[in-house]
């Protein structure tokens, strides 16, 4: 019986916790994506701007464009290239749902975040509860990888194993299973997607995953590159688990 409410239990909280993750990025595309359209067009009509004048702008006026195109792309605009711009939002469902993702997980690259008062008090309130309960998530996750680990601790056992070694093996397998699918198969995935290289593929899994975040490579961002839809919502995921792997390495 405690098994079945235990899993139960467990059933619950994954589903609550995705669709926490849902809801909170449905409402951050609802606050923030009519905002950042506006800054899109006027992004666009500024370039529109100089592209007619720019043979003859006074040296002030050549400065407050490059504060305004700067100011842009801090808020992740970028007026390059033709109009479809405008029509690509950073606030699609998979873009917010990722955003959601690294808030709870306070990763915080700084490449995406709210711009309208609502979105960054929503923000506030949606990390607040947030992060305690991706960290209930992440432990509950974590114990279910350490009760496999328990599994494969008694089938060693019966094999006649001694305690110390099968605790080492046991810790040396997770080490290196989770290295091999947290790691080094994600960046390989990451160097056909996204055309890093391997060694940056590594480095981006690994600040991620540390929860560091600089936000310096982040995944579905290059201008011209076709990525599979839910591409970005695929990469939350291995970022949950990876880091449910990590707690679990530290608990071992």
């Amino acid at each position: 019986k405690a098994m079945c409410s235990g899993k139960l239990q467990t059933g619950l909280l994954v589903a609550g916790y995705f669709v926490y993750l849902l809801v909170g990025a449905a409402v951050f595309q609802a606050l923030e994506k009519a905002a950042e359209k506006q800054e899109k067009i006027a992004a666009a009509q500024m370039k529109e701007a100089f592209l007619q004048n720019f043979t003859h702008l006074t040296v002030a006026e050549m400065e407050q464009f490059m504060k305004n195109l700067t100011e842009a792309i801090q808020n992740g605009v970028y007026p390059v290239g033709s109009e479809s711009q405008v029509e690509d939002s950073n606030w699609d469902f998979s873009n917010s749902f990722f955003f959601a993702g690294t808030v709870v997980s306070t990763i915080g690259y700084g490449t995406l975040h709210p711009k309208t008062a609502g979105g960054q008090i929503f923000c506030v309130f949606f990390a607040l509860f947030g992060i305690p309960l991706n960290i209930v998530f992440l432990h509950r996750v974590g114990k279910m990888l350490s009760l496999l680990c328990k599994k494969l601790g008694k089938f060693l056992y019966e094999k006649g194993m001694r305690k110390k070694k099968i605790k080492f093996l046991t810790l040396l397998f997770f080490l290196a299973m989770g290295i091999l699918v947290f790691l080094c198969l994600p960046s390989l995935f990451f160097q056909i997607t996204e055309g890093w290289s391997y060694s940056e593929g590594i480095y981006f899994a690994f600040i991620t995953l540390s929860t560091i975040g600089f936000g310096d490579y982040v995944v579905g961002k290059q201008r011209g590159r076709h990525y599979f839809s839910y591409y970005r919502m695929l990469v939350a995921i291995w970022i949950l688990f990876g880091l449910a792997w990590i707690a679990l390495l530290f608990n071992l």
